[in-house]
């Protein structure tokens, strides 16, 4: 499963507002909402609350993958949002988080939920922390899905 297949560019936020991590959830969300993508926000927006009191989903090197199960998600949700300054997000190298990959998937398959997060995390593994770096130069969307595609493959090589 590639990273660079599941994302489109039309669900990527280039420079997130927010500067608190509830605050860049409800963006995220919002931002979803505005695209109909999702219609219950607040069932969506509580799920994610919910998941970062059970431990945050900043895994370090500036990058945090906050997710959850929702029924309304038929096909799996990926949504790539950058801040520029960085968000305290509990993460656990103490750091701010300047990429947000949201992933929402059906909770009646567990099972590919797992595997985007996997897809996701060997991926900011395996860049060494340049994916941040790269994504926070990218001049526009186009740049970062080329950006994220490119790492993927140096993987595979």
């Amino acid at each position: 499963m590639k990273v660079h297949n599941l994302l489109m560019q039309d669900m990527i936020i280039t420079d997130i507002e927010s500067q608190k991590g509830e605050d860049v959830l409800k963006e995220m969300v919002d931002f979803l909402k505005k695209k109909n993508v999702i219609t219950r926000e607040k069932d969506l927006y509580e799920k994610l609350l919910q998941r970062e009191k059970l431990g945050s989903t900043a895994i370090g090197n500036g990058v945090a993958i906050p997710h959850c199960k929702l029924k309304e998600a038929k096909d799996p949700i990926l949504l790539l949002a950058v801040s520029k300054k960085g968000v305290d997000f509990s993460s656990l190298d103490g750091k701010p988080a300047y990429i947000f990959f949201l992933v929402v998937s059906s909770p009646d398959n567990p099972s590919l939920n797992l595997q985007i997060l996997a897809a996701i995390a060997h991926l900011i593994r395996k860049s060494n922390g340049l994916l941040v770096k790269k994504i926070l130069n990218a001049k526009n969307i186009q740049s970062i899905l080329g950006i994220i595609k490119e790492e993927e493959e140096k993987i595979d090589e």
